[in-house]
C-alpha cells in the first residue's frame, strides 16, 4: 500500500502563520454613498406592488396627491423618512375585498422590511401601513 503524505505539523503551522502575516487590512474608502427617499420609495413600490392582497397605493391627501401626478413619480402613497440612519416608511394602500387585512398588512411590512434592508444593508425602523380603502373586484 502506498504511503501518503502528510504535512509536519510544523509546516501546516508556517503556511498559516505567513498567510495571517500576508493579510492586509484595507482601509475603508473615502466617500460616503447617498440614497434619496424617493430612490427608497420606488424600490418600495416594487415590492409592494407584488405583495398579495395589496391592489396599489394612493396619495395620503389630496395636496399630495396633485404634487405626485404633476412629478409623474411612483411613489405615490409612499412617505419614507430617514432619522439617525434609520428608515421609517409610511405605506397607503388600497386592498382587495376578501382578503384578512391584518395578514396582508402584516405580509406588506415583511417584504418591504426585508426588500429595503437587503438592498441598502440600512436598518428599516419602521413600515407604517395605513389601508386608505378596500377595492372590489369585478366577478366577470
Amino acid at each position: 500500500m502506498p504511503t501518503l503524505w502528510r504535512p509536519s505539523r510544523n509546516w501546516f503551522n508556517s503556511v498559516c502563520w505567513s498567510r495571517r502575516r500576508m493579510t492586509k487590512v484595507q482601509a475603508p474608502p473615502k466617500g460616503r454613498i447617498e440614497v434619496s427617499p424617493r430612490a427608497i420609495a420606488s424600490l418600495v413600490h416594487d415590492a409592494i406592488i407584488s405583495s398579495y392582497g395589496i391592489v396599489g397605493t394612493v396619495p395620503r391627501d389630496l395636496p399630495t396627491g396633485i404634487v405626485d401626478a404633476l412629478s409623474g413619480g411612483s411613489h405615490r402613497g409612499i412617505v419614507v423618512q430617514i432619522r439617525d440612519g434609520k428608515i421609517i416608511i409610511d405605506l397607503y394602500v388600497v386592498v382587495e375585498y376578501g382578503t384578512r387585512i391584518a395578514a396582508v398588512a402584516r405580509s406588506a411590512m415583511n417584504v418591504v422590511k426585508y426588500t429595503v434592508e437587503k438592498a441598502l444593508g440600512m436598518p428599516v425602523a419602521e413600515v407604517n401601513v395605513h389601508i386608505a380603502g378596500i377595492r372590489v373586484s369585478d366577478l366577470d
